[in-house]
């Protein structure tokens, strides 16, 4: 046994400074790790608040498109209210606007086929950029879906693509149907 005044009894108290200097550099090794994984997580994930954005923009152009009238016939055609096929107009409504039309008139949902937005989105009634949405892209494609939804008339129906991509590039594409549940609506 060791007596009161041998070293061996004496009892510590604290820390050495060679201990808490190890305990530090754990402490931060451990602790930049942790911060370099939130970085690295932070700058892959998707920004939500972009993301919002599209679903918003989309949602909108195509609730636009799909609340335009599908007939046979251009609306301003004089046979638009009475003809139950192409036949019946002077005017056919076909994919893509009629001569002279532009968003801002346009009164069919064919009309909205190959419109594109390249240099932001733009108001309907101005043709304006909105601002804030000057970094955003969008587009619209309309086609015959009647076959694919099961219908004897290919023309019977369309399908609405809305495709928008956001400032850092990432594309949606929101997708409705729009059918001719009456010959002239």
């Amino acid at each position: 046994m060791c007596a009161e005044s041998c070293p061996c009894s004496r009892r510590q108290q604290g820390l050495s400074l060679i201990e808490l200097i190890v305990f530090m550099v754990v402490v931060s090794v451990g602790l930049a790790g942790v911060l370099g994984a939130l970085d690295y997580s932070n700058r892959v994930s998707v920004n939500p608040m972009l993301l919002k954005q599209q679903v918003a923009i989309a949602e909108s152009l195509l609730e636009e498109v799909s609340s335009k009238p599908f007939t046979w016939c251009d609306p301003d055609d004089p046979n638009a209210a009475t003809a139950s096929s192409a036949s019946g107009c002077t005017v056919v409504q076909g994919l893509g606007p009629t001569a002279g039309e532009t968003r801002s008139n346009f009164d069919n949902v064919g009309d909205y086929h190959g419109y594109a937005m390249n240099a932001g989105i733009l108001n309907p009634v101005s043709g304006t950029v909105i601002s804030g949405l000057q970094s955003y892209r969008a587009s619209i494609a309309v086609s015959l879906a009647g076959s694919a939804l099961g219908l004897a008339d290919n023309g019977a129906a369309l399908r609405i693509d809305v495709s928008v991509t956001a400032p850092d590039g990432n594309l949606i594409t929101l997708t409705g149907y729009r059918s001719r549940y009456a010959p002239n609506i």
